[in-house]
């Protein structure tokens, strides 16, 4: 039986997800960072003129699945709760259209 594949670290996926935006003509940018190897990693998205963080939530079938966590004012607050929680979380901001399309592919290897 073959072993599963190794979850790649949380730096390395963050840095993809950078340059994979930056390669598509958007901005991404670190707002706070987290732990190189474990920390959990959400993401805000500016997509017309709206605010959104978005983060994995590990579902009933053992998969993470992206989830729209705040939006608008409230996502300030939730960054700084879940900091004061987890101060291992990374938050990443992305500018770009259609931003979540890029969280799913920092997730697919999850």
């Amino acid at each position: 039986m073959d072993a599963p594949l190794p979850r790649l670290i949380s730096r390395v996926r963050v840095d993809a997800l950078i340059r994979n935006v930056a390669g598509a003509g958007g901005f991404a940018t670190v707002l706070a960072r987290g732990d190189d190897e474990a920390g959990a990693i959400a993401v805000v998205t500016r997509e017309a003129g709206e605010e959104r963080l978005l983060a994995p939530v590990l579902g009933l079938d053992g998969r993470y699945q992206l989830s729209e966590m705040a939006s608008g004012d409230a996502v300030a607050g939730w960054i700084a709760r879940a900091r004061q929680r987890d101060p291992d979380l990374w938050v990443i901001e992305l500018d770009i259209p259609q931003a979540g399309q890029f969280v799913d592919q920092m997730l697919g290897g999850s």
